[in-house]
């Protein structure tokens, strides 16, 4: 195991072990192998350098633009190599993401047509998944990233992330019981603007279990109505019909003889006589027997349906009554009875829901009330914990400030009280800035140029990096706007926080590169038709050679390598 594998290691940090690209932009294939400590990307304006920081943010969840697909590609792909830090290997935890080797595979591919896909470990993922464990252990500190230190927000968090645990533990409860409070907020102002609606809605559904309460219906009672009544209509053709069949089974008054039961009977004495004779028709004889058997027992259920046959008018008439009050509840509450009876059962239970909503809205009074009196204890534990790191955040920022060559800058953050509780507490926090002495520091994104606006960035990244091994940082032309001996000092401060973190940093000045454990160049061939970018390392005369170029441009002069040995021999 090499020295800085082994520091690497012992710090237990996020690490991004290498990248491989294919297809992005002017680079068609390509291999980046970073390392623990400061590693260095240069190279001429247009080699490819920007495609390095895309890839690495495309890792990051950022949105992919067809337009970095390689002319006459039909995807470009990304893929890392990562040794996870302990915070990001809980989250790989939730993920179907697997190690290899104790690494972190991810990769991102982008189509030409724009799609989109994203793998984890091994497993496709949402890019947001991806996003989620890449964010944890990699921060990337671009112009964009410069932009965005001038809002309230971003400034916010900066200082909550200085102030450590005694902001993070409150504001974790605060959070979570400010998005219960806007919960049961939404819920009581929904309950508060329909209670008119709800006072209609009662009474409606009150009227129907009324009515249908005095009705009484009872599971299928109006098929059961419909086939009383249609008998009772039908008495006189029902009785013609039941002494039809009295009289084909047991015969008419004048010839008895003439029946199903006199022709059974003779029947059954011609097959004894049978079976006396023959044994044979002894099977005949007992069919005849169970024939007679069941002729008796139908002329007896025919014989007493005919005595109960009776037209009765008064009977007909309150059935009649009965299913007219029936059609009533029909017509409004279902089609049948039994849907009847279900409309009520679900409309008590709305009734119920709609009368307890006064009881809910009284609860939910009481809570809210509860939660604001919680919430604010916590706002005022998280502003006395803000304005108590804002103050020491704030000196060390302005120390390393003076070591960026800005000696004589001023910067503070200004906690001040919001007009109501927000989502994170009940402060606004503002970075104040100044340059010269005896001017009144005023908010960062109005006062400060790009080149102080990228060493105040810097200065922010390395006093909250201080003590802690759990981040690469990617830093795009933190060095943009400033001069050479500016450079110097912000090569110091990168490796002086390269010292527990991974750092890589795509930089114009020879005066940062010279500062680095590795340096990368990023360069471009053209053969006549298609330009190509690759990486390759320089180290000892060719590296000189690199710082020279960059001073000097194209062609290196004496006193160009000279100077780029005497840049490295400072760095150390």
């Amino acid at each position: 195991m090499s020295a800085h594998d082994q520091l690497s290691a012992a710090l237990g940090g996020s690490m991004i072990n290498e990248l491989g690209i294919s297809r992005l932009g002017v680079i068609e294939e390509a291999t980046v192998e970073l390392d623990q400590g400061l590693t260095v990307l240069t190279g001429e304006t247009g080699a490819g350098k920007t495609m390095i920081m895309s890839s690495i943010s495309l890792l990051l969840g950022q949105r992919a633009d067809p337009g970095i697909v390689r002319v006459g590609a039909e995807n470009a792909r990304v893929e890392g190599r990562i040794r996870p830090s302990e915070h990001q290997n809980r989250l790989i935890a939730d993920t179907p993401a697997e190690l290899e080797d104790e690494e972190l595979l991810v990769a991102r591919q982008v189509s030409a047509k724009g799609r989109s896909r994203t793998w984890l470990g091994g497993a496709q993922v949402p890019a947001t998944t991806c996003a989620e464990v890449m964010e944890a252990g990699v921060t990337i500190c671009g112009q964009s990233e410069q932009v965005r230190l001038t809002s309230s927000d971003r400034q916010r968090r900066m200082l909550d992330r200085a102030a450590g645990k005694a902001v993070a533990t409150p504001l974790a409860s605060y959070v979570e019981k400010f998005a219960t409070r806007r919960r049961l907020d939404a819920e009581l102002s929904e309950l508060l603007t329909a209670e008119q609606s709800r006072a209609r809605e009662i009474d409606m559904i009150s009227f129907g279990l009324t009515e249908i309460e005095q009705v009484a219906p009872t599971p299928g009672e109006d098929e059961a109505l419909h086939a009383e009544a249609t008998r009772l209509q039908d008495t006189d053709d029902l009785r013609a019909a039941a002494q039809q069949a009295v009289g084909a089974l047991a015969g008419d008054e004048d010839d008895p003889s003439s029946g199903a039961l006199a022709a059974l009977s003779i029947t059954r004495r011609a097959l004894a006589d049978l079976a006396a004779r023959d044994q044979e028709a002894a099977a005949m004889l007992a069919d005849a027997d169970q024939a007679a058997i069941l002729l008796d027992d139908l002329a007896a259920s025919v014989s007493g349906y005919l005595d109960r046959l009776e037209a009765d008018p008064a009977r007909l008439e309150a059935i009649a009554a009965r299913r007219s009050a029936l059609a009533g509840l029909t017509r409004k509450y279902g089609r049948t009875v039994d849907e009847v009876i279900e409309w009520s059962r679900q409309a008590a239970i709305r009734l119920g829901v709609l009368e307890g909503s006064d009881e809910r809205i009284g609860t939910l009074r009481t809570e809210l009330a509860s939660l604001d009196e919680e919430l604010q204890r916590l706002a005022t534990r998280i502003t006395k914990a803000r304005r108590k790191a804002a103050a020491t955040f704030a000196a060390a920022v302005t120390s390393e400030l003076a070591a960026l060559a800005m000696p004589r800058a001023t910067l503070t953050f200004e906690v001040s009280a919001t007009d109501e509780l927000g989502p994170y507490g009940g402060d606004r926090v503002e970075l104040l800035f100044t340059a010269n002495p005896g001017s009144t520091p005023r908010p960062i994104g109005k006062v400060a140029s790009g080149g102080e606006l990228s060493r105040v960035r810097l200065a922010l990244e390395v006093v909250l990096a201080a003590g802690k091994a759990d981040q690469t940082y990617v830093f795009d032309e933190v060095d943009a706007g400033v001069g050479g001996a500016v450079g110097v000092e912000i090569g110091r401060r990168l490796q002086q926080l390269a010292r527990t973190s991974q750092v890589v940093v795509v930089t114009h000045l020879a005066q940062v590169a010279a500062f680095a454990d590795r340096h990368l160049v990023v360069e471009k061939s053209d053969d006549g038709q298609v330009t190509t970018s690759g990486v390759r390392e320089v180290a000892g005369a060719d590296r000189a050679e690199e710082l020279a170029r960059m001073m000097a441009g194209i062609d290196t002069t004496d006193n160009a390598l000279a100077h780029a040995r005497e840049l490295l021999a400072e760095a150390g």
